[in-house]
């Protein structure tokens, strides 16, 4: 791996890393997509909607001015709905005869986030974007104008029936601190925060350290950003870290792990002394001082995450003094679960947004909910306790997922292939998690237990097959917008993957998922997108919380690490899912 030392850092920081790896890939994504292009005009077929579009990405998406440089938004028209028939064919007139059964919102990787927490490794961000991103002081404002147009839409686009739940997918935090996860509850139940650790009355972070490997957006500073053309906004800093408030959801609303939500930058172990000291201390971590350090720190995070804490402990270089915070204490697994229980945290419900008194007791963070009558959603906990960036299920959630889909099944299937058939009302089941399929594939034993056997992605889609209830399985933890088809034996097993793109990183979007019963054999499953409420730009004299969260946009798309690929192919985007309906 390519060494990131101080020297280096510096030197790449000097060259513009932005012009290999950022900015002019957005603008030449491949033309061979679906709809003609990445930024080719589509318009959603008035014929499909029942509700109004007003608000979705079916009216309307954030697309750049220009094709190269540092770039502002403007509105793009909307994208159009897909049908994807792998799994079922679709009927002509379905349209007419469907009844919608369920309206749920996803939202997924808001990483809520401490930008000034001396824990932070900022330096690796050319080898791995998230480490440091130009839009980190921000992520408050933004997911405010995230629950403002949620609460604005108030119902499915397709069908028109109102929401029945908002969950949201993991990485709900950043850093698993107490003051992170303090601002999450409050923003999404409602109240005033203040954004800022530290010294209340300045910023003490990377953005205005007047290193060129950062953005520092008070000041001309030579380096990356500024050769990406990232504007210079005074008074930003000051704006950011001003107190802000939050309407709080309107709809009940479900919470999820995420490995954020439990691990030190959502890579390494938990409880590891000095590391939980440097969250409060008053030393800031700096770059490197040696290739052995930087070289050591960025393998450690690419390929054994458990190596992590020894390594910044062992930092002699540490990059300045900053005002020490009790708040960025690290919670653990049972703190998280008990936060959303306290006093003043219920805000539209459910008391505890899934986890319960037992919950914290027991250390399992995985329950169900009922999200309309006759749909139930199953919460997985699907993080490694162990760390490490990806998951996996132990053994006791595998069989209690079982358990919950026998209790809701009329008929499933064995191991063996054969069906079982017995007196049971017929429920739909939707699944949430953080981890995908493909990114459960770490088996390392449960700190806290481990004798237990841990369980890979692949285990869970085997067991999901056996069950024709089940319609779909719905997370995050990749950033991106992908869709799955999982073909079961027979047509009635099979399931879609719905993976939804992050509310950190461009192109900020949560999803909409309406279920309905076609009521010709079919279920579909219509899954819109939608952006927060910001202005596509606003002017840089605007530092109010709306013009900040316009911002937050703005600087995610022209960040010089970002993915063009995150926004996925159309059929990832605005789709109708077919599948064969269970219901008799």
């Amino acid at each position: 791996m390519t060494g990131i030392n101080r020297r280096k850092f510096l030197g790449a920081a000097g060259i513009g890393i932005g012009g290999a790896i950022g900015l002019n890939a957005v603008g030449a994504m491949a033309s061979g997509q679906l709809g003609g292009g990445f930024w080719a005009p589509a318009v959603a077929s008035a014929d499909t909607v029942a509700g109004t579009i007003a608000g979705t990405t079916l009216e309307q998406v954030a697309v750049p001015l220009g094709s190269t440089g540092y770039r502002k938004l403007t509105a793009g028209a909307g994208w159009p709905v897909i049908v994807r028939t792998e799994l079922a064919a679709a009927k002509p007139g379905r349209a007419n005869t469907r009844r919608c059964l369920s309206s749920i919102v996803q939202m997924t990787d808001m990483h809520i986030l401490d930008a000034q927490s001396p824990v932070r490794v900022e330096f690796v961000h050319p080898l791995i974007g998230s480490a440091s991103r130009p839009q980190d002081t921000l992520t408050t404002q933004g997911l405010v104008s995230l629950v403002n147009r949620i609460n604005q839409l108030r119902r499915g686009p397709i069908t028109g029936r109102a929401f029945d739940a908002v969950v949201t997918t993991g990485d709900n935090t950043d850093n698993h601190e107490h003051i992170e996860l303090e601002w999450l509850l409050t923003t999404m139940n409602g109240g005033a925060l203040t954004p800022n650790t530290g010294d209340p009355d300045r910023y003490e972070g990377t953005q205005d350290s007047g290193v060129g490997l950062y953005w520092n957006p008070e000041q001309r500073t030579p380096g990356m950003f500024d050769d990406a053309g990232f504007p210079v906004i005074e008074g930003f800093l000051r704006a950011a870290l001003a107190p802000i408030s939050s309407p709080g959801l309107d709809i009940p609303w479900y919470s999820v792990f995420g490995n954020h939500d439990d691990s030190v930058l959502g890579t390494a172990p938990s409880g590891i002394g000095p590391i939980t000291a440097l969250y409060t201390s008053n030393l800031k971590l700096g770059i490197p001082s040696t290739q052995a350090d930087a070289d050591a720190i960025a393998q450690a995070m690419r390929n054994d995450p458990a190596a992590v804490p020894a390594l910044l402990t062992g930092l002699t270089d540490f990059g300045w003094i900053v005002t020490p915070d009790a708040r960025r204490a690290p919670f653990t697994p049972r703190e998280f679960m008990a936060a959303h229980l306290q006093d003043g945290a219920t805000g539209p419900g459910p008391h505890g947004h899934g986890f319960t008194a037992e919950s914290v007791e027991t250390g399992a963070g995985y329950y169900s909910f009922d999200i309309s009558p006759g749909v139930v959603g199953i919460s997985m906990d699907s993080t490694n306790r162990a760390g490490f960036v990806d998951g996996s299920l132990g053994a006791a959630q595998l069989r209690w997922i079982e358990d919950t889909l026998v209790a809701g099944s009329s008929r499933y299937y064995g191991t063996d292939g054969g069906m079982t058939s017995q007196q049971r009302e017929d429920t739909l089941f939707v699944l949430f998690s953080h981890h995908t399929s493909d990114t459960m594939d770490t088996l390392l034993p449960d700190p806290e237990n481990p004798l237990e056997s841990r369980h890979s992605g692949a285990e869970l889609i085997a067991l999901l097959k056996r069950f024709p209830n089940v319609c779909a399985w719905v997370n995050g933890h990749t950033h991106d917008n992908r869709i799955f088809p999982h073909a079961g034996p027979t047509p009635e097993q099979g399931f879609w993957e719905i993976n939804t793109a992050s509310h950190i990183d461009f192109p900020q979007q949560a999803r909409i998922i309406e279920i309905a019963d076609n009521n010709d054999g079919t279920l579909s499953l219509l899954a819109t997108l939608i952006e927060a409420d910001a202005p596509y730009a606003s002017d840089y004299s605007d530092l109010s919380q709306h013009g900040l969260a316009s911002l937050y946009r703005e600087l995610a798309f022209n960040d010089v690490n970002t993915d063009p690929d995150r926004l996925g192919t159309p059929e990832a985007q605005n789709v109708e899912l077919l599948l064969a309906s269970p219901l008799r």
